[in-house]
Formats: C-alpha cells, sequence, structure tokens
C-alpha cells in the first residue's frame, strides 16, 4: 500500500505538505517512537559513543547482515558469516553492509541512486532495474518522500523498510535492500550516526511479528500501516539491545 494522507487541499502560496505528517496523529505512534528513540540516545551516550571504535562499526554492520540474511532464508550461523563462510545469501548481504555507510550521502541528494546501489551490491538480476513502471513509479514516490518529509527519522526508516519489502520493486533480495535501507536512514539522519544499533536483529528477535506485520502492511489498509509502525517502534528499541555497545 503506499501511504497517502487523507486528501486535503491548499491555498495557492502554502507550503507544500509533508507527505507523512498525518502518520504522527496515529495512536501510539509518537510516543512509541520517541521512546525508542530516547533508549538509542541513552545507550549511544552511556556505552560511549565518543569512544567507539571501527571495529565496533564493522561488528554492528556484521551482525545486521547476518540477521538480514536469515529474514531471506539463509541459513548460515553469525560465525559462518563472521568466518566469510556464509551461504550466497548471507555474502549477498555481506557485501550491501560493507558499502552501506558510502551511501549515507547519496541517500541525502539521489535517493533512488541509494536504493538501486543497494540492490546492485547483492547481485541479484538486473542490478538497480525497477522490475516494471509501476515499480519504477513507487520508487520515485519513495525518493520524493525521502527527500521532503520531515517527520522522526525512525518514522520514516520504518515506513521506507515496509514499503520496499513490500512493493517488491526489484528482481530478487527486496528484503535486504528494505533492511540496509531502514539502516541508512539511521545512519543518514542522525540518530545512529556511527550505525552501532542492529535493527536487523530486532527484526530477527521478532521474527514472527515482523513478518504478520509486513503482510498486515501490504493488504490491510490503515490499520495495517498503523500496525506496523507500532511493531516497528518496538524492534528498533530491540535492535538497540543487539548493539556491539552492549557486549
Amino acid at each position: 500500500m503506499s501511504p497517502a494522507p487523507p486528501t486535503s487541499t491548499s491555498g495557492a502560496g502554502s507550503p507544500t505538505p509533508d507527505p507523512l505528517e498525518w502518520l504522527t496523529g496515529l495512536e501510539g505512534v509518537p510516543s512509541g517512537f520517541a521512546s525508542t528513540r530516547d533508549g538509542i540516545d541513552a545507550l549511544l551516550r552511556d556505552r560511549g559513543l565518543r569512544r567507539s571504535t571501527p571495529e565496533q562499526t564493522a561488528e554492528s554492520l556484521l551482525r545486521g547482515a547476518h540477521a538480514s540474511a536469515a529474514l531471506e532464508g539463509s541459513g548460515s550461523t553469525l560465525d559462518q558469516v563472521r568466518a566469510g563462510e556464509g551461504d550466497a545469501t548471507a555474502e549477498a548481504a555481506v557485501r550491501v553492509s560493507t558499502e552501506l555507510l558510502g551511501l549515507v550521502p547519496v541517500l541525502g541528494r539521489a535517493p533512488l541512486q541509494a536504493f538501486a546501489r543497494l540492490h546492485a551490491l547483492t547481485g541479484a538480476p538486473d542490478p538497480g532495474r525497477p522490475v516494471s513502471p509501476e515499480a519504477a513509479d513507487r520508487l520515485r514516490s519513495l525518493g520524493t518522500t525521502v527527500l521532503t518529509t520531515r517527520v522522526p527519522a525512525l518514522l520514516l526508516a520504518a515506513l521506507l523498510h515496509a514499503e520496499l519489502a513490500t512493493a517488491a520493486p526489484f528482481s530478487a533480495c527486496n528484503g535486504v535492500v528494505a533492511r540496509a535501507a531502514e539502516r541508512l536512514v539511521l545512519v543518514a539522519r542522525g540518530v545512529d550516526p556511527a550505525s552501532l544499533v542492529v535493527p536487523e536483529a530486532g527484526h530477527l528477535a521478532l521474527r514472527a511479528e515482523y513478518e504478520s506485520n509486513l503482510r498486515g502492511y501490504a493488504t490491510g489498509g490503515r490499520s495495517g500501516l498503523h500496525a506496523w509502525l507500532l511493531y516497528a517502534a518496538e524492534a528498533q528499541a530491540r535492535g538497540a539491545e543487539s548493539s556491539p555497545l552492549r557486549g
């Protein structure tokens, strides 16, 4: 589904309305994401963001790659992924994680290029190419939303994740792309500049809820969207618990 707001009109000269602002009025959504953001902020402050190391960032990205691959059907363990012995799906997720932080400035100026590059890194067929004109339109709409919305970053990350996962605009590995895009937003919007939170692990820990809420998002209209956002705030909080900063 496309998260279009209720129809409204603006007078001449009025500011362009934020396409996602209406989502902040859904019951429990603002408080859910605010609580998650507070938890992430506390983790990064109390566990030493200023003392974080490149090795911790690399470990966070590796944990995320393993979790994302598992959600995509990989049977590789974290130790196998760490040793470079993962299956093809795990290898694809690791390639994405390795270059993900380099796409932060790209997301801020050309989101479509960032999405296409994430897909190309998976090694899937037709790299970066939408599967249909409708998919291309959906991606363009998402790109415009990323550039224009002012909603909290956690909400934007959750919505972008669900849209990419359920619209499946690419030939394969759409889930890997969607989860990488969620993490990318958290870095680009300043929630987690060093990428120490592991949102993918949060989704893996809540796998049954993750999969059911994605199905609900795709088919459940406004109620499905609402349920996904409430779920996503919880999953992102679980992702903070999986940070290397916690040991």
